[in-house]
């Protein structure tokens, strides 16, 4: 179930109150998100296995499940980040960009993530955007030097992260 409030606010005023998890906003509105299972099994899948290869011997940085990122009027909540530099474990929201930033499928807010939230990312140069389609068990990949989409069959990999390599029907079940 999402929630849009109607009620525009600043990033300032959006910060300065408590929100229950998954709450973000998005161009001054606020849109309030209560995730599935299914969503959060494969966003743990996801985080589980980019935390596994940041602890590999070609691993590195921090893998980390959903955090605050400003972007102008919007502070966003990505489902999964990965920073190539380790990341302050007490920091409150992403103080620097991500290279690496997950969005899994909600049924509410997934045109917010194919819509307005993908293009605030990739105008902020975020270097590597994975939006996970839960229903057609694809992850469709966003890089500046192309799109790709990635099937249930398909192993996922970044030339950002060495020798990370998952396969995506490993990571979306089948229902």
């Amino acid at each position: 179930m999402s929630t849009a409030v109607d009620d525009r606010l600043t990033v300032e005023e959006f910060l300065a109150r408590e929100w229950p998890r998954g709450t973000q906003l998005i161009d001054g509105h606020v849109v309030v998100s209560q995730p599935t299972p299914l969503h959060q099994h494969v966003v743990l899948e996801i985080g589980m296995a980019l935390r596994l290869w940041t602890q590999s011997p070609t691993g590195r940085g921090t893998a980390i499940l959903s955090l605050d990122v400003v972007y102008d009027t919007s502070v966003l909540a990505p489902d999964v980040l990965w920073f190539e530099e380790p990341l302050p474990l007490d920091t409150r929201r992403a103080e620097k960009a991500a290279n690496l930033l997950v969005e899994v499928r909600s049924r509410s807010t997934w045109h917010y993530d194919l819509g307005r939230k993908r293009e605030l990312y990739l105008e902020h140069g975020v270097p590597e955007l994975w939006l996970v389609d839960t229903v057609g068990r694809r992850v469709i990949v966003h890089r500046s030097d192309g799109v790709w989409e990635r099937h249930a069959e398909e192993d996922l990999i970044s030339p950002q992260m060495p020798e990370f390599r998952a396969t995506v029907g490993d990571l979306i079940p089948a229902l």
